[in-house]
């Protein structure tokens, strides 16, 4: 599909939302592309991560596209919706999903955001969620970003409708790290990924995402639970023969 630009390079996929004439707003076939290649890239052991981004330099994702008129129009018969969708498909997605934010990132932008592991923005991207300005709130983005910022910060997102700058999106642990240049900061990233186990990586996602919600005395019985097999992976195998021989480890993935 041309709205949306599927590359694999070096075990990493890239997608790129590619309607920079609408600010890379979501069509329906945009929101389908993605929930498809990522439960695809999940079962993909020859990749390593996944980069999320939007063409040209003006918009990450300017959310859904108001132009249509049908933004908010859905089949109420179906229980489960086509953006929750894609957001349900993140959660169970065990590679690190990587937001490259190369400009403004708005409404259901900031639910690909939030639906990703790590942030890395440009200087210049822009990031709000300005539903209430057109008679709606961010609902379904409440879910993926209500665990990443302050409930101060997200309220006043929310309430006010009024965007915040790079700089302040850094501060309130929305993105990880604002950079000029923004390829040579996703690369830098993306390679100190790739040295690490898969395995790990792995199993480690599935963790951190089931943790989410839970009480102290479920989420350390749950943890205790997974920490044996973590041992019994073969990348813990290798991983602790390369430290006691000081040698660079051969990870299988497995």
């Amino acid at each position: 599909m041309t709205e949306l630009l599927v590359q694999r390079k070096d075990g990493v996929l890239w997608l790129t939302i590619a309607r920079e004439e609408r600010r890379n707003a979501m069509s329906a076939a945009v929101v389908e592309g993605l929930t498809r290649q990522l439960q695809q890239a999940n079962a993909d052991r020859s990749l390593r991560a996944i980069v999320l981004t939007g063409a040209g330099e003006k918009a990450f994702c300017a959310g859904a596209d108001l132009a249509t008129g049908k933004s908010f129009k859905f089949d109420y018969s179906e229980p489960q919706q086509g953006f929750a969708n894609l957001l349900r498909a993140a959660h169970a997605t065990h590679l690190p999903l990587i937001a490259r934010v190369n400009g403004a990132c708005m409404a259901g932008g900031m639910g690909l955001l939030a639906m990703c592991d790590l942030a890395v923005a440009a200087p210049h991207a822009r990031f709000g969620l300005p539903e209430v300005k057109v008679g709606v709130f961010p609902a379904q983005v409440l879910t993926v970003l209500q665990g990443l910022v302050g409930r101060r910060a997200l309220a006043d997102l929310c309430i006010t409708g009024e965007p915040m700058d790079a700089q302040q999106a850094l501060a309130i642990g929305l993105i990880n790290e604002v950079a000029e240049d923004l390829d040579a900061a996703v690369g830098k990233l993306l390679a100190r990924i790739l040295d690490k186990s898969p395995a790990a990586i792995r199993r480690g996602l599935y963790l951190m995402k089931h943790l989410d919600g839970l009480p102290f005395a479920q989420s350390m019985a749950f943890t205790e639970s997974q920490i044996g097999l973590f041992a019994l992976t073969e990348d813990a195998a290798e991983g602790q023969a390369a430290f006691r021989e000081k040698r660079a480890p051969n990870w299988s993935g497995k």
